[in-house]
């Protein structure tokens, strides 16, 4: 693997000092596996001091207690640590005290898999103390030494290992998949920054349905909805898995985006708690989706997700089961509410959710092909659907003589009428329309 030239840069100046110097963690492992890394941190022998007075102006003291200076370089700055022994955790994310050492070996049998616990130096050299070149040929995550011990250090350590997992398609080894199932509590410890952080890089990884099948236990600690899903059989033709598996098939089906991702996971989230047979044995989720937005917010509140975020998720999961009727007038009047990019993820949702169903109902494929024609037709004719797009503005209604609320409720009403067909998006048309309704857009209905 070839170095960029700025973390050469950095490697050589530091060796220049008389100090060893190693590329490490993530980034040679990503590099061995002919990926490219999206950061590069560096580990050294030298002390941070020593590593400020090298660097000089462009080295900041962004961690020094644990050993860390930020060198700043034209491609983004590089984390430039010193070799170190970390001591005990006690609030599971940071050690409470570091020692320095001299020995590389010492600073890599504290990462937290073997595979992340590979340098490389300016030479190209490998150090690779615990196997980890192995375990990336093997496809395998491992723990650096005793399994338990990493994830009481640190209990993110988990889900950590499961986003490597779900992105890189790597198995887990056993014993360290127990230790990961065994000491999953201390989760419940942990930021919900920092699960959500790890949690929404897990679910656009390719195999992260795999992950979510093998380990929901593990989720189920900070999002204790998603057990009542596990095996609950629907006892509905229609569907061929109970609705867990249901889930996951449709999350596999859509693209590794982390909003369509996570609408996938919780839109059926509701389903046991509307669960109800009829007398012939059929089950039923009447009212789910509006259940299923219900937990969906609260979940993502739990995580401290952002408004736009959480509103966009919750919106998808309302909205998945809602028949759109293929017609121009239905489209539009979708495309006003949820936007070009909100009903072409609601599409993509609706796909999904079907080919997690039983093969004889995946018929629904051509009826949301017929959508997605109209939609694309719609938007080349640049239809009108928003305000935006009105052939009169609140000036014009404000020259007919009104004012205040009054001007957005013509203007909402004219649009209203637009995407009905009723009136065409022509501004002549619309303002004789507001004279012949007296401004309000509305025509009063004879008594």
């Amino acid at each position: 693997m070839e170095l960029p030239k700025h973390v050469e840069r950095i490697l050589t100046t530091l060796e220049s000092a008389g100090r060893e110097a190693w590329c490490v963690g993530g980034c040679v492992r990503d590099a061995l596996l002919g990926r490219t890394p999206e950061d590069w941190d560096i580990t050294t022998s030298a002390l941070p001091e020593e590593t400020l007075s090298l660097f000089g102006p462009r080295a900041e003291p962004t961690g020094l207690r644990h050993g860390t200076v930020t060198v700043k370089t034209e491609a983004g700055p590089v984390e430039v640590t010193t070799y170190r022994i970390d001591g005990t955790y006690r609030d599971r994310r940071r050690p409470e005290s570091v020692a320095f050492t001299r020995s590389v070996d010492e600073d890599l049998a504290r990462r937290d898999f073997t595979v992340n616990a590979i340098a490389r130096n300016l030479r190209g050299e490998l150090r690779d103390p615990f196997g980890g070149r192995e375990d990336l040929r093997g496809g395998i995550l491992r723990c650096v030494g005793d399994p338990d011990r990493r994830f009481q250090e640190d209990a993110l350590r988990i889900l950590r290992g499961l986003r490597f997992a779900a992105a890189l398609g790597f198995s887990i080894a056993p014993e360290t998949a127990e230790a990961l199932r065994r000491n999953r509590a201390g989760l419940g410890d942990i930021a919900a920054e920092r699960i959500q952080t790890e949690f929404f890089k897990l679910l656009p990884g390719d195999h992260a349905a795999e992950i979510l099948r093998d380990y929901p236990e593990v989720f189920g600690v900070f999002w204790p909805e998603l057990l009542a899903m596990v095996g609950f059989d629907q006892r509905n033709r229609h569907h061929c898995y109970d609705v867990w598996e249901h889930t996951l098939h449709a999350l596999d089906a859509v693209p590794g985006d982390v909003v369509l991702r996570c609408a996938m996971l919780l839109h059926d989230v509701g389903k046991p708690a509307c669960f109800t047979l009829d007398e012939a044995g059929v089950g039923h989720f009447y009212g789910h989706p509006a259940v299923s937005r219900e937990l969906a917010d609260g979940m993502l509140r739990r995580l401290k997700c952002g408004t736009d975020f959480r509103e966009t998720v919750v919106r998808l999961v309302e909205w998945h089961d809602r028949d759109i009727p293929r017609t121009d007038k239905s489209i539009r009047r979708a495309l006003r509410i949820l936007g070009e990019e909100d009903l072409r993820r609601l599409i993509l949702i609706k796909r999904a959710d079907n080919l997690g169903q039983s093969p004889a109902f995946w018929d629904r494929q051509g009826e949301l092909d017929k959508a997605e024609a109209i939609l694309d037709r719609l938007l080349e004719e640049d239809a009108c659907f928003s305000l935006k797009q009105l052939a009169v503005k609140g000036g014009d209604l404000l020259a007919l003589g009104l004012s205040g609320p009054a001007v957005g409720a013509a203007l909402e009403a004219l649009l209203s009428k637009v995407i009905d067909g009723a009136l065409p998006n022509r501004r002549e048309a619309l303002l004789a329309h507001l004279q012949e309704t007296g401004g309000t857009g509305q025509k009063e209905e004879s008594e």
